[in-house]
């Protein structure tokens, strides 16, 4: 099998690393018009590279695409794939401009159209998930994410990629994370009411802080927090009911669920294996985006259908307009 990466920045050389681990014999080809990324990565990881995709086409056949370019340019990308038969591997999209079009396209050449919600793959997010169906009782959550926008990318200026964008700004991006994971937990989303605000002197045009109370279909509410403000970066979530108590602060040893007997709180132990990299925070985990790799191609090869794709998307990229609006 070979398979593009389209876009060797972070998330792509993360893609490229972890599709060699989970096969070896996969052969990756990278796709970036930026020649020092192009070097970098040939360098490091010993594979070909190009400067467009166009080019990769005409020259070998691709079997799938790993597209992890900024998100305004996923949609063109994922055209040109599948307009050649190949497999496509999304990273967020943030925005739905060529969702329609490219669901059908993919429907009538029978592809996978796959986009990544790496959470839903997270062992914290599946157990919270199962205690949340095991309790059996009506639940309320509380959940603040936050990080001070400068730090997301320490490498690079936070106006010169995505996040700086309106369209595709940091608590866009945050809620595109989250939603998916809270409605798969919760239930569908069915009242929002939101407060919004820009407190920072960040140079970027969008708010910059959320508080919103969401209603679920299954009765359960919660008060989501979001910003790119909070000097600390966190991720602290509480779920709580009368026959369940959990805090969570976003680290793959962090899971707690309270013992009513022992009146103490109980670290649950998800992980033989940890794989975290030295360069992103506590809540970054490996493992989770190597999961959905494994999802992806147990899509392509086996027919297992993702539990994650662009219709859901869609309704999530809806809700997360009506929140901005």
């Amino acid at each position: 099998m070979r398979v593009a990466v389209v876009g060797l920045g972070s998330m792509g050389n993360r893609r490229i690393r972890l599709i060699g681990k989970y096969d070896e014999v996969i052969q990756i080809i990278g796709v970036d018009n930026n020649e020092e990324r192009r070097k970098k990565v040939e360098n490091e990881y010993g594979i070909k590279c190009y400067a467009a995709l166009g080019h990769v086409i005409d020259a070998i056949h691709i079997d799938c695409v790993f597209v992890c370019t900024s998100p305004l340019s996923h949609s063109g990308i994922i055209t040109q794939a599948l307009n050649h038969s190949i497999h496509v591997f999304s990273e967020l999209n943030l925005v739905t401009d060529g969702y329609e079009e490219n669901i059908a396209l993919a429907k009538k050449n029978k592809l996978i159209l796959f986009l990544s919600s790496t959470f839903l793959y997270r062992n914290e997010i599946i157990k919270i998930k199962a205690l949340a169906k095991e309790a059996d009782c009506m639940l309320n959550y509380t959940y603040h994410i936050g990080q001070y926008l400068p730090d997301w990318h320490p490498w690079e200026n936070y106006r010169n990629y995505f996040v700086g964008d309106t369209r595709t700004n940091g608590c866009r991006e945050i809620f595109a994370i989250e939603l998916p994971w809270l409605t798969e937990v919760f239930g569908n989303i069915v009242k929002i009411d939101v407060v919004k605000s820009k407190m920072s002197n960040l140079d970027i045009n969008y708010n910059d802080n959320y508080l919103v109370i969401m209603e679920h279909s299954s009765g359960c509410k919660g008060v989501l927090a979001v910003d790119v403000v909070s000097r600390k970066a966190v991720r602290n979530l509480e779920v709580f009911g009368e026959q369940l108590y959990l805090h969570w602060d976003g680290s793959p040893t962090g899971l707690f669920l309270y013992d009513f007997a022992a009146k103490q709180d109980v670290n649950i132990k998800l992980y033989e294996d940890i794989d975290q990299l030295g360069n992103y925070n506590s809540f970054i985990v490996e493992n989770a985006y190597l999961n959905e790799i494994a999802s992806f191609f147990q899509a392509v090869n086996e027919g297992e259908t993702p539990i994650y794709g662009f219709e859901k998307d869609g309704v999530i990229l809806e809700i997360i307009d009506r929140i901005e609006a």
